[in-house]
């Protein structure tokens, strides 16, 4: 190969070279003018978009102030006192069960335990007591207190008066459970009085169901006192 041979060969790898690098800035510069173009239009967009931002922000908060003001101006309605002063000990009368159908007057002891149940109609010392919302539950013999308990139907009065006064209830619904039924202590959105005693009435011996009343409460003598 001739000297002139080479120097044409290396002219031309120059030539490429130089091509190849006037490319290559040429693509750079378009992508570094289009990243900072698409920077600047964020950023100025940026600009843009945060004011509104920033009146939402405070539109709503401007609004939770109002709120907030007139929820301070809404009344607070005051907590109901309670019914009872203090709750009656096991053992202790706490009241009278009067059903005008039998017209029967029965003492009521709290506690469910043999010997409140000797004495009278016992009042299970885990439901509300009587007059309270929820479920008041009574028990007694059907043997003794509750002997005409199944002359005592759907529509028929049942009035309890304690301490706090006296509570009228309609018996709503007639029930004949299972002795180990637990449904007749649940708890109840309205003031209820449950009463419960052993069937059938003539069996001898451990009954093996229960004869159910339940009450709602439909008016309440309070005691001002």
């Amino acid at each position: 190969m001739t000297e002139r041979n080479q120097m044409e060969r290396r002219r031309r790898k120059k030539g490429l070279f130089l091509s190849f690098s006037i490319i290559v800035i040429i693509l750079g510069v378009g992508i570094f003018s289009k990243y900072l173009m698409e920077y600047s239009k964020g950023y100025f967009a940026g600009e843009k978009v945060e004011p509104k931002a920033y009146a939402q922000h405070k539109k709503e908060a401007d609004t939770g102030k109002e709120t907030a003001k007139v929820r301070k101006n809404v009344p607070v309605p005051a907590r109901e006192k309670p019914l009872y002063k203090k709750r009656p000990e096991i053992g202790e009368k706490m009241g009278t069960l009067y059903i005008p159908k039998l017209e029967a007057r029965l003492p009521i002891y709290h506690g469910t335990n043999e010997d409140e149940l000797a004495k009278g109609v016992g009042h299970y010392k885990g439901s509300v007591l009587p007059g309270e919302k929820d479920n008041s539950v009574l028990s007694g013999h059907r043997d003794t207190v509750f002997r005409s308990l199944g002359k005592v139907g759907k529509g028929d009065t049942l009035e309890v008066t304690t301490s706090a006064g006296t509570f009228t209830y309609k018996v709503k619904k007639v029930r004949i459970v299972d002795k180990d039924d637990r449904t007749i202590i649940v708890p109840k959105p309205r003031a209820v009085l449950t009463v419960s005693t052993c069937y059938p009435f003539d069996y001898i011996g451990a009954a093996p169901k229960r004869y159910i009343l339940e009450a709602f409460l439909v008016s309440s003598q309070v005691s001002k006192s």
